[in-house]
């Protein structure tokens, strides 16, 4: 195949950019531009069925423990399930936990949105600043900017994940303590980024308001109840999650409370139908007709054997611009190892760098190395046949240019205007489509994602849901803080660390 042109491909099969396409939970998706014969798509079918894709499947839906190194279940899908259906985790239905934390979150957020929950002063709620990192960040702040256009607009919520003070300074600056509610987002709550944000929010706003403002400025969503308490929030104020929620896979769990405060309870019961209408799809249809399955197995092909490094994610909605930033997490905190669930060492590449910026943007920017550079990039281009925000003829012309890149990557230009204005093509594309960017839609698309990700990592035969890799730094850095700031100590790192401490204390003082 890597002697074959998409234009060959076209010219022999008239039909190929019909035939070649799928729906699914509201989305379609066109996979024609991708250089791949239907005797391609068999074997890579065939690779998953090698490579026990079904039994993984099952076994994660079982509620078995497919996170092998912790022992741990990843059981999400249950996060959406409706009552009446069963998901059991150690030979527990934990599906009736899962809808008692959603009524207790719907009644908050009822509350909050309609005035009945009032800071210590009487006063109404109007800002809401989520605090936390990673999987506790990432997808909840993705899904609010998505979603904004269903967002209450009395109500602001902003975003706090980085310890740099100048993220929280931002987040808080020009807000009314009095009128401030603190979600502070954290499983354990001791995760060292999320509570010195937490501690700082809570100095900013007792300083106004008095110690006993917490209780009333302040919610948690954690796994910890006394580590809550000792903070000083209400444990009636605590909402909880469970140890088989993976970080980047909890967007439609507790997480998901500021997103709830937002757009409401029951724009957000649409997104998680979104979600279950993709678990379905998923675990139902054939492999050659699967979303998540194909989506995977084309990520694999390009890999394995045509050695791309990258894999760009291109949204043609300035509403999705945290999307590509979520996925980075989903796709290279899941599946970045390099050793198998065994703990050997895997003799193949595992995940692509996950990359994008939303359309236009990114045409004048990087899309001169997509068309023209020596590197193989595939790409997934995201659009709508609807705006949230119709102007005019923006939107047509938006996704315009989206099918216009999409047949340009796919078959470039050879006409004889000089080397410099030839365009190879040849460069291959998803394009994933959906009327309307509503909840129930943004749901189906993360679904899609979480599950291509347990595809990809089946083949590669990875575990998928530990993130070992983000330790080591973690540990380092709560050894250099006390180097930083303490009495000068004899530094047992090497020369390099050294020297940076060294400078870094003296710099600091000097200012």
């Amino acid at each position: 195949m890597a002697r074959v042109h998409l234009r060959a491909l076209f010219a022999d099969d008239p039909a190929r950019g019909e035939r070649l396409a799928l729906e699914a939970a509201g989305l379609r998706l066109d996979y024609s531009k991708h250089l791949v014969t239907d005797a391609t798509l068999e074997r890579l079918c065939a690779l998953a069925d090698e490579s026990g894709l079904r039994a993984r499947i099952d076994a994660l839906f079982a509620g078995e423990p497919v996170n092998e190194s912790e022992g741990r279940a990843a059981l999400h899908p249950a996060l959406r399930a409706p009552v009446g259906v069963s998901f059991r985790v150690d030979g527990v239905d934990v599906v009736p936990a899962v809808h008692e934390v959603l009524e207790r979150m719907g009644e908050f957020a009822r509350r909050v949105r309609g005035g009945a929950f009032s800071g210590a002063t009487g006063a109404r709620v109007r800002h809401v600043v989520h605090i936390g990192i990673g999987g506790s960040d990432l997808g909840p702040a993705m899904a609010t900017e998505a979603l904004a256009s269903y967002a209450d607009p009395h109500l602001d919520v902003r975003f706090v994940s980085n310890v740099d003070g100048a993220d929280l300074a931002r987040a808080t600056a020009g807000l009314d303590p009095a009128e401030t509610l603190f979600v502070i987002c954290s499983k354990t709550f001791t995760t060292l980024e999320t509570l010195t944000n937490a501690r700082s929010a809570r100095e900013w706003c007792v300083a106004a308001l008095g110690e006993a403002a917490v209780a009333k400025h302040f919610v948690a969503v954690s796994t910890s109840r006394d580590e809550v308490a000792a903070f000083g929030i209400d444990p009636d104020n605590r909402f909880g999650f469970w140890d088989w929620v993976g970080g980047r896979f909890s967007l439609d769990s507790a997480i998901g409370l500021s997103l709830m405060l937002s757009i409401g309870p029951e724009r957000f019961a649409e997104l998680l139908a979104g979600f279950r209408a993709m678990d379905e799809h998923f675990t139902s249809a054939p492999w050659h007709a699967n979303m998540p399955v194909l989506m995977g197995l084309l990520g694999i092909w390009y890999t394995n054997f045509f050695g791309a490094e990258t894999h760009a994610v291109l949204p043609y909605d300035r509403s999705l611009a945290r999307f590509p930033a979520f996925l980075q997490q989903l796709e290279m905190e899941s599946n970045g190892k390099s050793v198998d669930r065994e703990g050997r060492p895997v003799d193949h590449a595992t995940a692509p760098v996950v990359w994008g910026e939303p359309g236009t943007d990114g045409q004048h920017a990087f899309f001169q190395l997509l068309h023209q550079g020596t590197r193989l990039i595939p790409c997934d281009l995201i659009g709508f046949a609807r705006s949230r925000y119709p102007l005019g003829g923006h939107h047509d012309l938006l996704i315009a240019n989206l099918f216009a890149q999409s047949e340009a990557l796919a078959f470039g230009r050879l006409e004889d205007e000089g080397p410099h204005r030839r365009f190879p093509g040849n460069r291959p594309s998803s394009t994933l489509l959906a009327e309307e960017l509503t909840p129930a839609v943004l749901g189906a698309m993360v679904a899609l994602y979480e599950h291509k990700v347990l595809v990809q990592g089946t083949v590669w035969q990875i575990n998928s849901f530990d993130q070992w890799g983000v330790e080591l730094g973690k540990a380092l850095a709560k050894r250099i803080v006390p180097e930083l700031t303490g009495p000068e100590i004899a530094l047992d790192h090497d020369s390099s660390t050294n020297a940076l401490i060294h400078w870094y204390r003296r710099h600091r003082r000097s200012g």
